[in-house]
């Protein structure tokens, strides 16, 4: 961590139509403070653009409502005015506040910290700032931290002192034992009543036999959901210098490994086990990006709200028929 004080806090200028001025992750993490942390990440690159890039998404037709002067003319049916010589507004689901829920796995496995820092810590920072960007479009965030149970629940508000309590929450959340991805699931699905958007941040770090019927219930209630799965660079590339005794986060058991003999299979296993995720969030419409913990985070959030905002313009299209295809992931 102490080589990560020279670093700046603005990173090379990333290709393309990115952000010119990443903000360095192990930077962004010395910031102690969840609430200021966000508020780095949102104002820094949004510009103060204070709408919710999720507004909207996937909106469905509600009902018709009487016209009144000065309303925007481009939501008026005309067809129905052809009909009924009277002027109506269509009227759809997502109109009102939209209503995001955080899952954020808070398991011994997202304490693993290659970087400097853990992947909750960066778990929490990109729930900060999504929760914190749509707060400031008026649209209402909610909460549930989990490792083997349920650690925190917030329903989704907005409201004075409700993203308050969400930051205190994120800040608290210990990392536990276990994973189990099927509880929070579970629990999502029989507490939300109404449609919303479902965000599950997590290393995904478990078996998936059951993860298909949980995450399709979901998608029957009509919630969206986005998967964002965080992982150390170690992970994904397997960095072990030399021979070791390597002990399991969660179970504690130790095991010899000798890179050698074992890289080949670990990567093997790993892209077996994402390729099925991959496949799962693909046959249900649902968004996956894997986000590695040294990607600056509004880098990583910019390609997420880019491959949303497309999807939102195409969803509707969709709802008489096929699927949406699934975002690519960053990696």
């Amino acid at each position: 961590m102490a080589a990560a004080e020279n670093k700046p806090l603005v990173a090379t200028p990333s290709a393309g139509s990115r952000p010119s001025g990443a903000i360095d992750p192990a930077s962004l993490m010395r910031i102690k403070h969840l609430m200021l942390r966000a508020k780095t990440v949102v104002e820094g690159f949004f510009n103060g653009q204070h709408r919710s890039p999720f507004h909207g998404f996937s909106a469905e037709f509600s009902e018709y409502r009487p016209y009144s002067v000065g309303e925007d003319l481009r939501n008026l049916d005309w067809k129905l005015y052809a009909r009924s010589d009277r002027f109506f507004i269509k009227r759809f689901e997502d109109e009102t506040s939209r209503r995001c829920y955080f899952v954020v796995d808070q398991s011994r496995s997202m304490s693993f910290a290659a970087q400097g820092y853990s992947k909750a810590d960066y778990a929490k920072t990109i729930a900060a700032t999504l929760a914190y960007f749509l707060s400031l479009g008026r649209d209402c965030v909610g909460l549930m931290t989990f490792d083997q149970a349920i650690a925190d629940y917030l329903p989704a508000r907005h409201r004075p002192g409700h993203l308050r309590q969400l930051m205190v929450c994120l800040e608290r959340a210990e990392t536990g034992a276990g994973t189990d991805l099927l509880l929070p699931l579970d629990s999502i699905a029989a507490t939300i009543r109404k449609r919303g958007m479902i965000v599950l941040i997590s290393d995904m770090l478990t078996p998936l036999d059951q993860m298909r019927t949980r995450l399709g219930y979901l998608r029957s209630r009509g919630h969206e959901v986005i998967i964002l799965r965080v992982l150390d660079r170690a992970e994904i590339e397997f960095r072990l210098s030399g021979s070791a005794l390597v002990t399991d986060m969660e179970t504690q058991q130790e095991m010899y490994l000798d890179p050698l003999t074992v890289e080949q299979e670990y990567r093997k296993r790993f892209e077996a086990h994402e390729q099925e995720l991959r496949a799962i969030c693909n046959d249900l419409g649902i968004d996956f990006y894997r986000l590695a913990t040294d990607q600056p985070i509004d880098v990583a959030l910019f390609d997420l709200i880019n491959a949303q905002s497309r999807r939102g313009r195409t969803v509707m299209r969709h709802r008489g028929g096929g699927k949406p295809a699934t975002a690519g992931g960053a990696s």
